[in-house]
């Protein structure tokens, strides 16, 4: 099964970093999108079938942390797993609540996220 991909940094440099690795690891691919901001990137969610999200914290117009929480509002938390991706520079350590990530809930639409979390991405 391919996994679709959504990368969201403000940082085009960073989601073509993102985007190389993720194709050299192995890891069946599907479509990649991206997007430069939370805004963009709930944009992406309601227009395309994602299974996983890789996201930036310090972005403008709606940072990593407000995406999460409006996917965790509208039910899309819940099948869509988020990993955060970002140096952590200039942005005070999240606290573990902020980043949930609701892992031990089955995805219900394919259970992508559960695989990638148990196995890891090859």
């Amino acid at each position: 099964m391919a996994y679709n991909v959504l990368i969201v940094d403000d940082s085009a440099i960073v989601r073509t970093v993102v985007e190389k690795t993720l194709r050299v690891s192995g890891c069946a691919l599907g479509e990649i999108w991206q997007a430069a901001n939370g805004r963009e990137a709930l944009d992406q969610l309601k227009a395309h079938w994602v299974d996983i999200v890789f996201a930036d914290i310090n972005m403008p117009e709606m940072n990593g942390v407000e995406m999460v929480n409006r996917m965790a509002e509208t039910g899309l938390l819940k099948t869509v797993p988020v990993v955060i991706v970002s140096s952590g520079q200039g942005y005070p350590r999240l606290p573990e609540q902020a980043v949930y990530s609701r892992g031990d809930q089955e995805d219900s639409r394919r259970g992508a996220g559960r695989q990638v979390i148990e196995r890891g991405m090859p």
